[in-house]
């Protein structure tokens, strides 16, 4: 790791009442194009052309950016060395491993890793 802990913004979540009408918005009227889409978990991602982070529609999160980090269980030790706190635990997703932190100052931070892939275009997770 060099240069500081996180890598990119990973994706910003945007709350949507249904997939369906997120993208109706963000993908008919604004032109977006949908990279993946995963209705068991009420997520779609959208694709932002100048660069790899995405939008992500969802249906049961709040507004966030989510912060890619390499390595998860690696990011919650420096975090808290350093005088963070951990909010929720890490946890497995499809793609990767998931923690919510939160800064000495207050500010909340989903730190992601993408050790098992990427949700393919069908909104499928990577296999094993």
């Amino acid at each position: 790791m060099n240069n500081g802990l996180l890598r990119r913004v990973d994706a910003v979540q945007v709350p949507v009442p249904s997939l369906d009408e997120g993208i109706r918005f963000y993908v008919d009227g604004l032109g977006h194009r949908v990279k993946w889409r995963n209705d068991a978990v009420g997520q779609a991602g959208l694709e932002l052309p100048d660069g790899d982070s995405e939008l992500v529609l969802t249906e049961h999160l709040s507004y966030e950016p989510n912060w890619l980090v390499d390595d998860v269980q690696a990011a919650v030790a420096t975090f808290t060395a350093a005088g963070g706190t951990v909010l929720s635990a890490p946890a497995d997703i499809p793609v990767g491993r998931v923690v919510v932190v939160q800064d000495p100052f207050g500010n909340v931070l989903v730190l992601v890793d993408l050790s098992k892939g990427l949700y393919t275009a069908d909104g499928t997770p990577p296999t094993a």
